[in-house]
């Protein structure tokens, strides 16, 4: 068996197939050329999935770049050892401005204007939210930079400008975290993620049913999944929540845990 059959047949399982089909593209003709190729944005577990193409074709590296300092999404780069010159990961930014009276204006909101302009996903690194709450920063590809700035005049009702700015004057990424103490009844995803957004378990076992849940940035497999220590969890339209600490049980037989959410 073949190390691409290798790798594809790995990701079957979860879903990751065709990620990891394009990865292997770009990586198996740097081996070829000597050159380089560049993937769109990646999450995190899109990064993991890089690694492992990377391990398994000779003559590549990786390198990756989000744009700024403490970046989430990235795209890597495949390599040759002996290229020896810059790579032009073509990562460029755009400032979405809006009024303060919108200041209700929310990642997911900017992201579906963005998805409405009929781009992938790929084509988007993160989006920075300014503490300011009248405008944000999102990285993206630049090849489309110049495509947003003509047509993103929008986002949900309320009116914005975008002009281009530099993506190494974003300030590092800092998370907003809430810490939340909790005892669930055991450590199933959906009494985890209960605990975590704050809702009832049926409501959160039915989104997870709609695959409006990841855990660990692939879509959950079930309610009945069990989470651990250091896992992600997001929800579409709630955000993030880490498994921070399993402290352990409670007299009453519960599990007490300590999650971060991201605000």
């Amino acid at each position: 068996m073949s190390n691409r059959e290798k790798v594809l047949r790995f990701y079957r399982a979860s879903g990751d197939e065709i990620l990891a089909a394009r990865l292997l593209d770009l990586a198996e003709t740097v081996e070829q050329t000597g050159k380089y190729k560049i993937s769109g944005f990646l999450d995190p577990h899109g990064l993991d999935v890089a690694e492992t193409v990377a391990a398994h074709v000779k003559g590549v590296e990786l390198a990756s770049d989000g744009g700024y300092v403490g970046a989430e999404r990235k795209k890597v780069a495949f390599f040759a050892p002996a290229w020896g010159k810059a790579i032009d990961f073509r990562i460029s930014a755009a400032e979405i401005i809006w009024q303060p009276e919108f200041s209700s204006v929310s990642h997911r909101d900017i992201l579906g204007a963005l998805l409405g302009l009929g781009l992938n996903r790929e084509v988007f690194g993160d989006i920075v939210l300014s503490e300011r709450q009248d405008r944000c920063q999102v990285l993206i590809d630049s090849g489309v930079l110049e495509f947003v700035l003509a047509n993103l005049r929008q986002v949900g009702k309320c009116p914005v400008t975008v002009k281009e700015t530099v993506p190494r004057d974003i300030p590092p990424r800092t998370d907003r975290v809430k810490e939340i103490r909790a005892t669930v009844a055991s450590l199933r995803l959906d009494s985890v993620a209960a605990a975590g957004f704050g809702v009832s378990r049926t409501k959160m076992t039915a989104e997870i049913e709609a695959e409006k849940v990841k855990l660990n940035w692939q879509n959950a497999k079930s309610s009945a999944q069990t989470v651990k220590q250091g896992d992600i969890i997001s929800a579409l339209g709630r955000g993030r929540v880490e498994v921070s600490q399993i402290i352990g049980q409670t007299k009453k037989g519960r599990t007490s845990i300590v999650l971060k959410r991201y605000i």
